[in-house]
């Protein structure tokens, strides 16, 4: 059996990768390993759990209590928020653990458990480490000392959660959406409720789409990674931005109002600027992954911003900001993490932020996006192959070289398994999107063959 903790906690299909007794005995090695490290010294325990509107989200947080309960730990339930709403509370309601119950934007029948740390902090990957062995022992039936009596863990719903952490993202905005007509697509997850609210309170005008979740249509045909009804939607409206959540919604995605995408990339761009302006971008630094576009990069050294890239996923970008003191960071997809404010990727908190710049400027969103011109990119997911073998292939590193080479200092390559879903991401930059095009599929046809 692989590692359980991939690059954003534990996922799989729900019910059968992911079941109700792997996460009932997550949840109780996660309290054992916490304890002995001492996060529990000289107090009763608290954790909070949250999860987004998937139905199998039910069965699984009912289990993740029971695990957490069974181990001694009082259990503050906030119901359906996102993950950076779980976050925020475990560190305001100065929780020892916290707990979400998503696959972000993955379809359906997925689900994944991830844990925070006291602060609303990821845990470090030595402790996942801990709380995957642990579980394992327990599960090959070693005991373990179960708590009775008044010892056992008590369960109560935290209904105060959506109205405290919506005042917490109104509380960070630098001035108000006054004037503004906002889209906003909550991908049928959990920011339906959270997002809209939000921003109405700011001052928008807010038009919604996608946030009428029964279980079941979570990120169907909607919200971060489907903008098609967004940009629609945007238009019909004649609204000056749309702004697209995926089902935890940690990130953003945003839509001037001439429908056109407004990605991650450009998004971080805008805020760096507009940070710099408020002096809160600390060192003159921006944090961004490996899969940022060139352009991006290109557009932060004219500018005169210092740009540090990390390994590809969240975590690692949140690790350099808080390694180094930096204010600002993300990903292309839409993390962006706003230290200040944020433990970890906020959706809802960088879209209101991204509008908070077109109110205070009054500049359109593509003008201010204009900042920076993407240089075009192709990624291609290749699926059913031995995505561990990516970096010894000697095939695929041939072929590699040889893109590179074609490429020249005009492009790049990069290819990476995924942290979350079972594949291989190819990704190609090239100063023409024909060439990166036919780049790309040239090494997606490589990779599977070469680890198919």
């Amino acid at each position: 059996m692989g590692r359980l903790f991939g690059t954003d906690g534990v996922r799989g299909v729900a019910n059968a990768d992911l079941t109700a007794e792997l996460a009932l005995g997550l949840s109780v090695a996660a309290a054992h390993v916490l304890a002995e490290a001492g996060t529990f010294e000289g107090h009763r325990p608290v954790a909070v759990v949250g999860r987004d509107p998937r139905a199998s989200g039910e069965f699984l947080e009912a289990a993740v209590v029971a695990g957490l309960a069974s181990a001694g730990v009082d259990v503050l339930r906030v119901g359906v928020l996102p993950t950076p709403a779980v976050a925020y509370l475990t560190g305001v309601l100065g929780a020892d653990l916290g707990v979400m119950l998503s696959a972000s934007h993955n379809a359906m029948p997925d689900n994944g458990i991830k844990f925070f740390a006291r602060g609303g902090h990821k845990l470090a990957d030595e402790l996942e480490d801990r709380i995957e062995e642990t579980y394992r022992a327990h599960a090959s039936g070693e005991p373990w000392d179960r708590p009775t009596g008044a010892g056992v863990g008590r369960v109560r719903d935290y209904d105060q959660g959506f109205d405290n952490y919506v005042a917490h993202l109104i509380g960070v905005l630098p001035n108000r959406l006054d004037g503004l007509k906002v889209v906003i697509d909550g991908a049928h997850g959990a920011a339906s409720r959270v997002s809209p609210e939000a921003f109405s309170r700011a001052g928008a005008e807010v038009i919604t789409i996608g946030t009428d979740p029964d279980g079941l249509n979570i990120n169907h045909e909607c919200g971060s990674t489907h903008l098609a009804k967004l940009r629609a939607a945007v238009v019909e409206h004649g609204a000056d931005m749309g702004v697209a959540h995926d089902g935890d919604a940690d990130r953003c995605l945003a839509v001037d109002a001439k429908g056109e995408e407004v990605d991650g990339d450009q998004i971080l761009a805008v805020l760096a600027l507009a940070m710099r302006e408020q002096d809160a971008l600390r060192k003159n630094t921006v944090v961004a992954t490996v899969m940022s576009n060139l352009g991006f990069k290109l557009a932060m050294e004219r500018e005169g911003v210092q740009l540090v890239q990390t390994a590809v996923g969240d975590r690692y970008v949140l690790e350099e900001m808080k390694a180094n003191g930096f204010a600002l960071g993300g990903e292309q997809s839409g993390h962006v993490i706003v230290l200040d404010h944020a433990t970890t990727g906020d959706g809802t908190l960088t879209g209101l932020m991204l509008a908070a710049r077109v109110a205070a400027t009054g500049r359109p969103l593509a003008e201010l996006a204009g900042v920076m011109e993407r240089l075009p990119q192709v990624l291609i997911n290749v699926r059913d192959v031995d995505k561990t073998r990516v970096g010894s292939s000697e095939e695929l590193a041939a072929a590699v070289n040889a893109a590179e080479r074609e490429l020249g200092s005009t492009g790049r390559v990069l290819l990476r398994s995924s942290g979350t879903e079972p594949l291989v991401r190819v990704m190609v930059e090239a100063a023409d999107h024909e060439q990166a095009r036919a780049v790309a599929e040239q090494l997606a046809d490589v990779v599977k063959t070469a680890l198919g």
